[in-house]
């Protein structure tokens, strides 16, 4: 049952009709709860939905042991010195709880790659065969490791054990995020009240926006992408260009469609999960690009790495240093293949110039109203969105044999007669030439909406949009491919 899908649609309108036909608060967590646990349950790692009911329970303990008050019948005179013997303990309990999350992902995540790496097939083909990484498992160990440090710094903690189990399952958010914060799902959960028609429209119109962005657009995109990749050998420079264009469309229109299809459920159950794209193509930093792209993740990252490890408090090399091991990070997490350390890299750099020309914007006044200019921010935004697509390569390529053909293949290669004909006339009937017109006019449309939404504050209104509701559903039903390619984000 993966959304978008007609399976799915039954499973969630019978859900919602549940959720809102009692009006007890226990019963509706519950329901949710249960829902979440069916929802997991058709999917192909539903094994391992006793492992993260213990590591639900694991992180609420240690949720309430970091959150719990010093003793108030403590004398005055003892005060201070129980107060710091607490305090480390805290820490300790608080290292205790990351590291076992860390170690559990990191565990499902590489170990098995790194035994085939190192030449022990058998035993990855034998016993560890069926220790694929349950799906989901990185954004719940990433909500854990905040919920955690929330407590440590000074948040209450849960004392619903159903309210935190409810929060760590929810359905929509499970698998692929957003990465949601207890603290704000929580408060939800105390007034949740049933949804106004504008809200359900919203929904519903997210949830329609969403499969358009996935089965007709993302889908569509990735057959290209797919036989570029296959192909690779044989593409010439233009095509390599082509497909790390196509690739971050698709990677974008992917994870943002599965994204407003979480977002467009749990605002029919009343609940409103944070934004994770904002036009992240139209940035004019790199900086600002990850402020608008998987947003969730990019305020996860500065919370619990960026800022403990001192943020940009320090001195200009320590800022740096603190931008690359962060975004060196990152790639590790999405991957264990080399291709994903290079893709850090290329940000983590990226970032530290920006941070740089910040530093010396603050020095030569002249330089910063440069790039605030209309040249400079077209100029800005050119850069920006180079080094993006730039690094895509590495993202769909993580192999480092495929992404260094790549490179050598960049500037002034001839691609073979028959990569064009396979690739772009056989499967999709067009030429280079039209596809990249295709894609561009796609980002054209893009351009628009942003138009609209950023610069003249336009919104389409909800009665617009239930009108407009079956024409994106039926779309999205005739012109999507025969088969419905998985979500790339669930390979993280």
């Amino acid at each position: 049952m993966i959304q978008p899908s007609i399976l799915y649609g039954l499973f969630l309108i019978t859900l919602v009709g549940l959720y809102w036909t009692f009006p007890s608060k226990q019963f509706r967590l519950w329901m949710l709860l249960i829902g979440s646990l069916v929802f997991y349950a058709s999917l192909p790692t539903a094994q391992y939905i006793p492992l993260l009911l213990v590591l639900t329970v694991l992180n609420f303990v240690l949720g309430r042991v970091l959150g719990a008050p010093l003793d108030w019948r403590i004398p005055n005179e003892a005060w201070q010195y129980a107060q710091a013997d607490w305090n480390r303990k805290r820490t300790w309990l608080l290292t205790l709880g990351v590291v076992l999350n860390v170690i559990l992902l990191l565990g499902f995540k590489y170990v098995s790659p790194s035994l085939s790496m190192l030449g022990f097939n058998s035993l990855v083909e034998g016993p560890l065969a069926a220790w694929i990484m349950p799906l989901g498992l990185s954004f719940f160990t990433f909500e854990c490791i905040a919920y955690l440090v929330d407590i440590y710094r000074g948040s209450p903690a849960s004392t619903s054990l159903v309210e935190f189990s409810t929060y760590k399952l929810f359905f929509p958010k499970l698998i692929s995020g957003p990465i949601t914060r207890y603290h704000s799902f929580s408060g939800q959960l105390k007034s949740v009240n049933f949804p106004p028609v504008s809200q359900n429209v919203e929904g519903l119109w997210l949830i329609a926006v969403g499969a358009v962005k996935k089965l007709l657009l993302a889908d569509n995109i990735g057959q290209l992408v797919n036989l570029s990749a296959e192909s690779l050998p044989r593409a010439g420079s233009g095509d390599i260009w082509l497909l790390a264009f196509a690739y971050g469309l698709q990677l974008y229109f992917d994870f943002s469609g599965y994204v407003d299809v979480a977002r467009g459920s749990a605002l029919l159950l009343g609940f409103n999960l944070p934004q994770n794209f904002n036009f992240p193509y139209f940035s004019t930093s790199i900086a600002d690009f990850w402020r608008r792209w998987h947003m969730t993740l990019g305020e996860w990252l500065r919370n619990y790495l960026y800022f403990p490890l001192g943020g940009s408090r320090r001195s200009i090399t320590r800022t740096c240093i603190n931008l690359m091991i962060v975004m060196l990070i990152a790639g590790v997490w999405h991957g264990d293949q080399w291709g994903f350390i290079v893709w850090g890299a290329i940000h983590g750099l990226a970032l530290i110039v920006h941070r740089l020309n910040g530093a010396l914007g603050e020095k030569i006044p002249f330089i910063e109203k440069l790039w605030l200019s209309p040249p400079g921010l077209l100029l800005a935004w050119a850069l920006t969105q180079f080094t993006v697509f730039f690094s895509w390569i590495f993202f769909r390529l993580p192999n480092l044999g495929d992404a260094s053909l790549a490179m050598r293949h960049l500037f002034g290669h001839r691609a073979d007669i028959q990569f064009a004909q396979k690739v772009y006339l056989d499967s999709a009937g067009l030429s280079r030439p039209q596809i990249f017109l295709l894609l561009s006019a796609v980002m054209g449309c893009m351009a628009v909406a942003y138009a609209m939404q950023k610069g003249m504050k336009l919104q389409i209104s909800w009665p617009i949009k239930m009108l407009l509701l079956p024409l994106c559903c039926y779309l999205a039903w005739v012109l999507a491919p025969d088969m419905a390619a998985p979500f790339i984000y669930f390979d993280f």
